[in-house]
């Protein structure tokens, strides 16, 4: 009888045995027939922060380092998914909602708030990113918040930073987003939890989109890594995701129009994007959320301001155009978003002017926005995301 390769496993439930911390795992798993599946070589089993080495088929390993269950197979560790039988895992955040850097009151910022998304409220401080920023972007996982790239004020940023969401202060160097001609600002963001992708942006003159695509591995601290391309060379999409397919909705394109155009990548395999469908209406500088079925798009500016309101939503594995999902209290761009898997919230830049307010919607439930409380500062142009808080 032959054995089948899988690339996913999800397992519903892992117990440690006589609370040795080793996963109690089934040493040799046995097909139909009752022997052994020996050529898996399930017996093999590690507990360290580090890959092992000359692992074969079927090989676990306990990355302490990152908290992950992982198998060899075709040639490479995959994550096993320790989550309910119900579907994915919300694996690229948390209930503590973190919004950073960004533009207020004539002044370029490089503070850093938290929220609780399980109860509104206003924000709280955080610490402070390593440099000003407006345009900031930001990824991450259900523990680090990784944010960068943008405008400081004196010239163009390549500088990522990095907070352990869990625990206050200030954001410690990650690396720089290396690739050639681009400025640093205005990507779309997507994460699997495990890598954090940059699409698009401006050229490093400023005269031209890119279509490029970057990512890193949110846990390791280092520099970006070429991903593929866009369909389209564009700035300000929007980016939102179920950890698996990422997705970039709207944006400005070269010739400075408004795109309504979808595209997709599938996060942990790199190449080139593909395309998923049309949002509701163009525009660029909206923001994106998602739990692990439906990706939400919300708000941006498009021709005219009184369409400034929208929200769409996908089904995230389903290609397909945008349905209209509600609408904002108050035309948003250039703003942030954050996550938790069952709501998300928004806040931005409100009709000409700065603002404080953020707005919640519970994503399986299509309506309007209601109010969810404030920011510490208003600004514009900052960096959005969640994890846990202990």
């Amino acid at each position: 009888m032959g054995v089948a390769i899988m690339t996913e496993i999800k397992v519903d439930n892992v117990q440690n045995a006589a609370g040795s911390g080793k996963p109690n795992f089934p040493v040799s798993p046995t097909h139909s027939a009752g022997s052994a599946l020996s050529t898996l070589n399930t017996y093999s089993y590690t507990s360290s922060g580090s890959e092992p080495s000359s692992p074969k088929n079927g090989a676990l390993w306990w990355d302490s380092g990152n908290d992950k269950v992982m198998v060899y197979i075709a040639g490479e560790f995959k994550e096993i998914e320790l989550n309910a039988s119900s579907g994915a895992t919300f694996t690229w955040g948390g209930d503590r909602g973190v919004f950073a850097s960004g533009y207020a009151s004539g002044t370029y910022q490089n503070t850093i708030d938290y929220i609780n998304l399980t109860s509104a409220g206003n924000a709280t401080d955080f610490g402070d990113t390593t440099e000003t920023r407006n345009g900031a972007r930001a990824t991450g996982s259900s523990t680090r918040f990784v944010t960068g790239t943008g405008y400081t004020g004196s010239g163009y940023s390549q500088n990522l930073d990095y907070i352990t969401t869990a625990t206050t202060g200030n954001a410690s160097d990650f690396g720089d987003h290396t690739h050639t001609g681009i400025s640093g600002l205005n990507h779309g963001i997507v994460s699997s939890g495990t890598r954090g992708l940059f699409a698009g942006g401006y050229s490093s003159s400023l005269s031209a989109r890119v279509n490029e695509i970057t990512y890193i591995t949110i846990a390791n601290t280092g520099n970006t890594t070429d991903f593929g391309d866009l369909t389209v060379s564009l700035n300000n999409a929007a980016g939102a995701g179920d950890g698996s397919r990422g997705l970039f909705g709207g944006g400005q394109n070269a010739s400075f129009g408004y795109e309504n155009t979808i595209a997709y990548v599938t996060i942990d395999t790199t190449g080139n994007a593909t395309d998923f469908g049309d949002l509701t209406l163009g525009r660029k500088e909206g923001s994106g959320a998602a739990d692990t079925t439906r990706s939400l798009f919300l708000g941006g500016a498009p021709s005219t301001t009184t369409q400034g309101t929208v929200i769409d939503y996908v089904t995230t594995q389903t290609a397909g155009n945008a349905t209209d999902f509600g609408d904002l209290l108050s035309y948003r761009f250039d703003g942030a978003a954050s996550s938790n898997g069952t709501k998300a919230v928004m806040t931005g830049y409100y009709a000409g002017a700065t603002s404080n307010v953020i707005e919640q919607v519970t994503i399986q439930t299509p309506g309007n926005a209601t109010d969810f409380g404030d920011l510490t500062l208003g600004r514009t142009g900052h960096a959005g995301g969640s994890g846990t808080a202990s």
